[in-house]
């Protein structure tokens, strides 16, 4: 029986009983769909029955699925107790941590590490996406912190600022203005500025146009590159400057130039760590691992 049932099925198992949809309980999980329908269908053959009917309105249990139901909670909760008795109180075995991916990922640079080094034992898993996104994870229980860039919208929330990163502009390194070492918003009017669209972080959008509007910077905007390797290629190329973080000069482009911004400082982008109010022991443990990557 024991090559037949393993807990990793039975949670498999329990996450699509709950959610009574593929979908759904591959994003809980946070998998894709195709594996998790391939793990279910091969605990079905090891067990020899169907535990789930799928057709075109659904996913229902059959009666093979309904009778292993309570045995799989049984086990699951005896497993989260193991979990528990094993761990420091009120700090989960598993770290689930979104990461934002408005600053460049060197800021977080050796975080998972240094927190499994501080508490062996703990798994820490990390999710790249929009400061938003990660807001509306956390608050579906997804996440059990996570790293934003503020200001964002997160009300209910715990959210504590770590760090402020001024702006600086990416420029092609054969412009006439990557010969100074500080460049002003006024230097840039006439340029075309890549520029990242208001959905992906709202209220950091409308903190850097009130700043723009009191410069009375207006350029023209294209629209900027998710990824940040193409965003740069496109500075080498010419297609247009940027304004970053100051953690993305870390990141090294042949034909891109970073310079001071004047206004940098007012343009800053903050680092928080949000979490539920009733974690502080993650806060806690977060907060003294990302000490040594704050911008001094």
């Amino acid at each position: 029986m024991s090559n037949r049932i393993d807990s990793r099925s039975l949670l498999l198992f329990l996450a699509v009983s709950d959610a009574l949809s593929f979908r759904q309980a591959a994003e809980t999980l946070h998998l894709s769909q195709p594996p998790l329908s391939r793990a279910i269908r091969e605990f079905e053959e090891r067990l020899g029955t169907r535990l789930f009917d799928r057709n075109t309105k659904g996913v229902t249990l059959t009666p093979a699925g309904e009778k292993l139901l309570p045995y799989a909670r049984k086990i699951a909760k005896l497993l989260r107790d193991a979990e528990a008795a094993l761990t420091t109180p009120g700090l989960p075995v598993n770290l689930r941590l979104g990461l934002t991916s408005a600053v460049e990922p060197v800021w977080f640079s050796g975080l998972a590490q240094r927190v499994q080094a501080a508490h062996p034992g703990m798994v820490v898993s990390t999710f790249s996406d929009t400061s938003p996104r990660l807001i509306r994870q956390l608050r579906a229980g997804k996440l059990d912190a996570a790293f934003i860039a503020l200001p964002t919208s997160a009300q209910g929330l715990d959210v504590q600022e770590l760090d402020r990163l001024p702006m600086v502009v990416a420029i092609p390194s054969t412009h006439h203005l990557a010969k100074r070492r500080t460049v002003g918003l006024a230097d840039l009017a006439r340029e075309k500025v890549l520029w990242f669209e208001r959905a992906r972080q709202p209220a950091f959008y409308d903190h850097c146009q009130r700043v723009f509007s009191r410069h009375g910077f207006a350029p023209s905007k294209l629209r900027e590159p998710t990824d940040h390797h193409v965003l740069l290629g496109d500075v080498a190329n010419g297609r247009g400057i940027a304004l970053l973080p100051k953690s993305f000069t870390a990141l090294k482009r042949a034909g891109v130039a970073y310079r001071s911004l004047v206004e940098g400082e007012e343009l800053s982008v903050g680092i928080g760590l949000a979490s539920p109010a009733d974690r502080p022991g993650v806060r806690d443990i977060l907060a003294a691992a990302t000490a040594v990557n704050r911008h001094p």
